[in-house]
């Protein structure tokens, strides 16, 4: 006999947090009216420790600054990065890189208490951190209203390439160093990539310096995590440095499923001279997550629905069988040796492996059992089970020779590389099967599942080999120019498992880009650019039987950055045009529904992003994004023009602030503001109403202990963060999340 089980309700936070979030209240409040009498004192530091009493004898504590180097992929003490490789690939200051980029720092992260990369980057001018609400398995984000999920992140420069399958590579925010987020096409830098731009993910490497810590964080719902993060030299000479960062967690998600993960990543820094080093970084993360993309009908949502709203608790799916596992592991190492004081050459490399087990459901219709006009229509839906299973191997290189060269009064910063990828994913999917119906309004579970025969049995190898080439000029000490091309050539190669055939297709790209600073007095610094980007079309064109032309895009941007002298401040304003040409798109007028290569988006917009410190020990970070057209203008289905492809809101802002009071007491305070849309496809029932949530944070810091408590949607707002391409299903967003951390550094 079956027995059947309830999975409790996980909505509203748990007794024995309520008095913290009560305490995050009270000293918010305390935060501002204590920061006009603040004491003045540089800010971000290490909060000084009260002095020792007669007779006690403190141990000698040995402070060194983070940003020992200051160089583009290094640590940054406080939240304002001045120079980053994102977007040129070398060593260069933001303010004299032509196109918009964002860092956001391990420090910012940690404030933040951001445990997901899209958490860090919610406060990111142009990025949309929660297009589809809280899914629990997927950092799936949107920059410039663009889809970031495929063809995926990159992880120290290199690709993390996806598939657009169901299995995505995962990254660790406790193992990065920086998040950086260069936005708008970036093929030239890249290779194949979409129009919004690129999030590159730094890992923490070895230090010179030693520095360790330990650290503990109790959480709602049922989050426990032990972390520590351990670095220095080897030998006392400082040829051989270290790191190992790890973590170990036992959680559950909001709706009461497994939320664990380990994850640990030893490198290896080898320094045999000035001239030459080498960092050997690996690491090896196991997750097990109940799949959970919180939807449910829009009938109950975003509608009314007789019975009320549909409790965001509600699980739509079976406890012992949605799942996102994930066993994925990584080797490689960045190598670099300068020849002389003009040349310098690398060599970055890759392999990586993953294997997921990933099953979930998919709403269905409500199951009619009496008229629509009897309440109870509304509440059981059909449920559709889904499943695969992919494993993955890839492996990437790249090989860059860099110049600094003059040529009379010019500055020659020349950069020529070659890069290779090739990654392979098998995929075995089922959708459909069976499973009962669930009531929506008091789910039973135990219901057995029983999955499809496969309906995709295959394996798909991405080939990609670039040369590129890359010249950054300085004359006058005011005028920066950058200019850039690549050639690319791109395959796909499919072998059908069910019906026995292999499909390859190649594709070869020039993309270029163009841009130019200038270098005002007392900081300010204009820019414009130009700049492409493409993407292989699997699709194949039914009238001649070969594989879609590649999808482009195009962008031109300009802007203003302001870095005032002698302060750690930044300032940004940027307004963008960005067209993705060539994609494909279906005919449905008449059947069967024909793909034609007629498809084209345009999105505008403007950003303005500032990291400033108006009084001393004070952070203020601003971000707002304006898009007032994001609109599809060309389509094979008439119907579709002028309507969104992705839900892009017309208005996005969002601002932290947090504040070091004397004796060590901090607490911050922010807003994210997201409007209203239509949905994906325009094809919401109703328009999605804008949201604001609030996030927060207070923390003490004593000796070599740190206290804090984050949390994230204070005031536990529960609202519709989409609605899909049919209109029919809506997906919350994330409720209020808090966690605990207590960390000891030496």
């Amino acid at each position: 006999m079956t027995t059947s089980t309830r999975i409790p309700s996980t909505h509203g936070t748990p007794g024995p947090l309520k008095p913290v979030v009560h305490a995050m209240h009270v000293a918010l409040l305390g935060l501002a009216l204590g920061s006009a009498s603040a004491h003045a004192q540089a800010q971000p530091e290490t909060p000084a420790t009260a002095p020792p009493a007669s007779g006690t004898t403190l141990p000698t504590v040995k402070v060194t600054s983070r940003d020992v180097t200051g160089t583009g992929t290094g640590p940054v003490r406080g939240y304002v990065a001045k120079r980053s490789t994102a977007g040129t690939k070398t060593d260069t200051p933001i303010i004299e890189t032509p196109q918009s980029i964002s860092v956001v720092t391990a420090d910012r992260i940690e404030a933040m208490g951001a445990t997901t990369l899209k958490d860090a980057l919610s406060y990111t001018p142009g990025i949309n951190s929660s297009p589809w609400g809280d899914d629990t398995q997927y950092d799936w984000i949107y920059i410039r209203g663009f889809d970031a999920y495929s063809p995926g992140f990159y992880l120290d420069g290199l690709a993390l390439r996806n598939a657009g399958s169901w299995a995505v590579w995962q990254t660790e925010n406790y193992g990065t160093e920086r998040l950086e987020v260069l936005r708008g096409p970036s093929s030239v830098l890249y290779g194949q990539n979409g129009p919004g731009g690129i999030v590159n993910v730094v890992s923490k490497r070895p230090t010179a310096t030693p520095q360790n810590e330990l650290q503990v964080q109790l959480g709602d719902p049922q989050r426990r995590q032990v972390a520590g993060d351990f670095s220095g030299p080897l030998t006392e000479s400082g040829e051989w440095l270290y790191r190992i960062t790890g973590l170990v967690r036992d959680g559950e998600t909001s709706r009461g499923l497994d939320d664990d993960r380990q994850f640990i990543a030893p490198a290896l820094t080898w320094r045999p001279s000035a001239a030459t080093n080498v960092t050997l970084l690996t690491q090896y993360l196991r997750m097990r997550v109940g799949s959970d993309w919180s939807s449910y009908p829009a009938v109950g949502t975003l509608l009314p629905n007789p019975n009320g709203q549909i409790p965001i608790s509600t699980f739509v799916g079976e406890p012992d069988f949605n799942r996102y596992d994930q066993d994925q592991w990584m080797v490689g190492y960045l190598a670099e040796h300068k020849i002389d004081d003009r040349w310098t050459v690398r060599q970055n490399l890759r392999y990586a492996r993953f294997d997921t087990d990933y099953k979930t459901m998919y709403n269905g219709d409500f199951v009619s059992k009496t008229d629509p006009s009897d309440p109870a229509y509304f509440r059981v839906m059909s449920r559709t089970p889904f499943g695969s299973l992919e494993k993955s191997r890839s492996l990437v290189v790249t090989t860059e020779a860099e110049a600094r060269l003059q040529t009379g009064p010019v500055s020659h910063t020349l950069l020529g590389g070659l890069d290779y990828q090739n990654t392979r994913f098998d995929i075995e999917a089922h959708y459909g099967g069976t499973v009962a119906p669930i009531d929506l309004y008091a789910p039973v579970y135990g219901s057995p599942v029983t999955l499809a025969p496969a309906f995709l049995n295959q394996r798909t190898t991405l080939s990609q080999t670039g040369v590129y080439v890359q010249d950054q000029l300085k004359f006058d000490e005011r005028w920066v120019i950058t200019i850039g091309g690549r050639y690319d050539n791109a395959s796909t190669e499919t072998d059908n498992h069910l019906g026995g055939t292999t499909n390859k297709e190649s594709d070869t790209k020039f993309t270029s880009r163009a841009g130019i600073v200038y270098l005002a007095p007392a900081g300010w610094a204009p820019y414009a650019s130009y700049s492409e980007s493409f993407a292989p079309n699997t699709t194949v064109d039914p009238t001649t039987g070969k594989p879609f032309k590649p999808q482009t895009g195009q962008q031109i941007e300009a802007g203003v950055r302001y870095q005032p002298p002698g302060r750690s401040e930044t300032y940004s304003a940027a307004v963008f045009d960005i067209l993705r040409r060539k994609y494909v798109t279906w005919d449905t007028t008449t059947p069967p529904p024909t793909p034609k290569q007629t498809g084209e988006v345009e999105v505008r917009g403007l950003e303005l992003e500032a990291s400033m410190q108006p009084i001393p020990r004070m952070n203020l970070l601003l971000a707002y994004t304006w898009i007032p057209k994001a609109d599809v203008t060309e389509s094979s289905t008439p119907s579709e023009i002028g309507k969104q492809d992705n839900a892009v809101p017309e208005n996005q802002f969002s601002a932290w602030t947090d504040y070091r009071f004397g004796g060590g007491f901090k607490a911050g305070l922010g807003l994210r503001y997201v409007g209203s849309t239509y949905g994906s496809k325009s094809a919401a029932l109703a328009k999605i109403p804008a949201y604001t949530l609030f996030d927060a944070l207070i923390g003490y810091d004593f000796g070599r202990w740190s206290l804090a408590l984050n949390a994230r949607n204070l005031g536990d707002k529960v609202y519709v963060a989409n609605c899909d391409g049919s209109g029919s299903s809506c997906s919350y967003g994330t409720e209020r999340k808090v966690n605990g951390t207590v960390t000891y550094r030496w």
